[in-house]
């Protein structure tokens, strides 16, 4: 039974009778082990930060809700895309990539793009960046390249010279390199940038049908992104730009909104496509396989507690909905065990029933104790599967769909190899002040790393992209092109 009589009590409900002076010996101490309230403020205290994420540390997040605008049944059976006009409430958290929690919003960092969407058959994460491609494509690589990214471990300064010398040995790092090099690499605000699924999916019908599908959040309020002598001069008087930005403008009520389109690719296209569909480091041309409308996403709340909403969600790329299920995908095969494994450690294994995590749509399984079971556990039902009491049964028909598998059980690479011409591409597309904007970027980047070895090595794949793009950033360098790697 709960009062609102506004006295200060301990965790376990009693009247605090003091809460300015510990309980001591004599007015001079020492301090009695019997003062459980002061033993449990600073034991609390000590364990009020949950370990920081390992990457996107620092983020932003936004109630919302996501309305559909397009009859997509005959793609997918998913409950929350059934019927134009449908709202789903949903949850996103906005974040940088490779900084730590106190880190300055406005540096050069892909930016983290992850919805939550609560649906009446369970919740869906779509946990993907303001890039629509990444910088590697096998999860094998990826504690590697985010220790690339990280502190040196012995001066625990960042460390231009493993980030460069990672990226010269990672050819297929090239498309997202060019990107985060651009203009796009320092978005304005989190509410001026696009965001991607990024990898590709698979969609399934009511009749069992499946396509292809990836993910595109278009801003609304237009792409805009910040001058780096601005975005500096933001980093050293206001760190936190962004997450003011987002809230301020929520809380004024001009609520930033996305369109989601969705690229949708035939089964069969992916073994004839130019480029391998589940490579997360190519894109699908929009002229191949065309925008296709699918709903809108507002914000329209900002969270009630930092702590509780933003610092504690967890969203996993493996919470699939029916009629949503993963493809091929090398990288997203490994996030489906990384990121759940990352939220047992990191929040705990009860992670999913914090509030904010909690489905809307009733949770049965027979998972059990654990760190930190706030609700009832269980209490004395049936724990176990198959039971003869009742307990919760699996559903047949919600069983995601069959697919073929072939080949030997071997550590086999991607078969197609061309870093370059998306790459190119791009850099084509850009205009003059673009492109220069870019290699001054880049050069301004390099300029720290001590081997012209990893430099030139570098340079030569931006030159297999486009010739002029390869030479400006050498001739930035002060180097040659005929100097040997």
């Amino acid at each position: 039974m709960k009062t609102n009589n506004n006295h200060l009590t301990t965790s376990w409900g009693a009247p605090v009778g003091d809460n300015q002076n510990s309980m001591t010996a004599g007015s001079r101490g020492p301090t009695l082990i019997q003062d459980v309230h002061l033993l449990e403020k600073l034991a609390h205290f000590n364990r009020e930060r949950v370990p920081e994420r390992i990457v996107h540390a620092k983020g932003a997040g936004a109630h919302g809700y996501f309305e559909v605008t397009n009859d997509l049944t005959k793609y997918t059976k998913a409950a929350f895309l059934s019927e134009v006009g449908k709202r789903t409430p949903m949850f996103i958290r906005f974040s940088t990539v490779a900084g730590e929690l106190g880190s300055a919003d406005t540096v050069r960092d892909p930016r983290g793009f992850a919805v939550k969407f609560y649906t009446e058959e369970g919740n869906y994460d779509v946990v993907g960046n303001n890039t629509p491609v990444f910088f590697i494509r096998d999860a094998i690589k990826f504690p590697d390249f985010i220790h690339s990214q990280k502190r040196h471990p012995q001066t625990h300064l960042k460390n231009p010279n493993a980030v460069w010398d990672f990226w010269s040995l990672s050819p297929e790092s090239l498309h997202q390199v060019t990107i985060l090099m651009s203009d796009r690499g320092i978005p304005a605000t989190f509410r001026h940038m696009h965001g991607f699924g990024s990898h590709t999916f698979k969609w399934v019908n009511a009749d069992g049908q499946g396509v292809w599908v990836k993910y595109h959040f278009k801003t609304e309020q237009g792409v805009k992104n910040l001058d780096v002598n601005l975005a500096a001069k933001l980093a050293g008087e206001n760190p936190d730009y962004h997450m003011e930005d987002l809230f301020n403008a929520i809380e004024k009520g001009d609520f930033p909104a996305w369109t989601l389109y969705v690229q949708i690719m035939p089964l069969e296209d992916a073994n004839t496509y130019r480029f391998d569909p589940f490579d997360v480091t190519k894109i699908w041309s929009q002229k191949d396989y065309p925008l296709i409308e699918a709903g809108r996403m507002v914000l329209n709340k900002n969270p009630e507690n930092y702590f509780a909403e933003v610092e504690q969600a967890t969203f996993s790329p493996g919470s699939f909905v029916p009629g949503v299920e993963a493809s091929p995908d090398k990288m997203l095969q490994g996030r489906l065990f990384a990121y759940g494994d990352a939220h047992r450690y990191r929040v705990g294994t009860n992670h999913a029933a914090l509030p904010i995590n909690r489905p809307k749509s009733e949770v049965s399984h027979y998972q059990r104790d654990g760190q930190m079971r706030f609700d009832s556990n269980g209490g004395g039902s049936v724990y176990y599967e198959p039971n003869s009491y009742g307990g919760p049964k699996e559903s047949p028909e919600k069983k995601p769909a069959a697919f073929e598998l072939s080949g030997q059980a071997d550590s086999v690479a991607y078969e197609h190899n061309d870093h370059y011409t998306q790459a190119g591409d791009l850099y084509r597309l850009m205009n003059e002040e673009e492109r220069a904007r870019l290699v001054q970027n880049i050069v301004g980047a390099m300029k720290p790393v001590d081997k012209d070895e990893i430099k030139l090595r570098q340079i030569q794949h931006f030159y297999k992209a486009d010739p002029e793009y390869g030479q400006r950033v050498a001739e930035g360098l002060g180097l040659s092109l005929t100097q040997e790697v």
